[in-house]
């Protein structure tokens, strides 16, 4: 994890950043459940056309919400479709550059133990900075603006890094 502080000139990149993460979570909520109901009739057609053979392949509907995030931040836009209608992107904390597969399983994973343990833990993005919650701290990852992603030059330097300086 990075000791980096935000300053003035990086609000560009997390004003706003929670409220669209609640509605964008809201947009995801309604796309996974129709993705689950337009599996579940397939399955359910699989099912009836194998004389119930088919039916064994329900369980996978458990795996969709899981699979959307998943594939969603590995995708080339980094972010849910929720978060990318809201102008939200999901980058490494250190670089912003997009996540690695293990940040996007870790960050996946996290997601769903702390929605599993009442989603209380989602509160911590009220207290740290640039409102990261806990799956996004443990994973390295953070949700920025893509507002600010364009900003962001590489003569003004990096999101953890003064210009003049390079990575090595």
């Amino acid at each position: 994890m990075s000791d980096f502080q935000p300053g003035p000139d990086e609000s560009f990149f997390i004003q706003g950043v929670m409220w669209r993460r609640c509605v964008a979570w809201v947009v995801d909520a309604v796309l996974i459940a129709l993705l689950v109901w337009v599996l579940w009739w397939i399955l359910a057609m699989v099912g009836v056309l194998t004389l119930g053979l088919g039916f064994a392949l329900m369980p996978i509907l458990a795996l969709v919400p899981f699979a959307y995030q998943m594939l969603s931040l590995l995708g080339s836009g980094t972010a849910t479709p929720g978060q990318a209608m809201l102008g939200l992107t999901v980058r490494r904390d250190e670089d912003l550059g997009p996540p690695t597969g293990l940040q996007a399983l870790i960050s996946t994973l996290g997601y769903y133990v702390t929605l599993a343990t009442s989603g209380l833990l989602l509160l911590v993005a009220l207290f740290t900075t640039r409102h990261r919650t806990l799956h996004d701290l443990v994973s390295g990852l953070v949700v920025v603006r893509t507002r600010g992603m364009r900003a962001l030059t590489a003569p003004a330097g990096g999101w953890n890094m003064p210009a003049g300086t390079s990575a090595r």
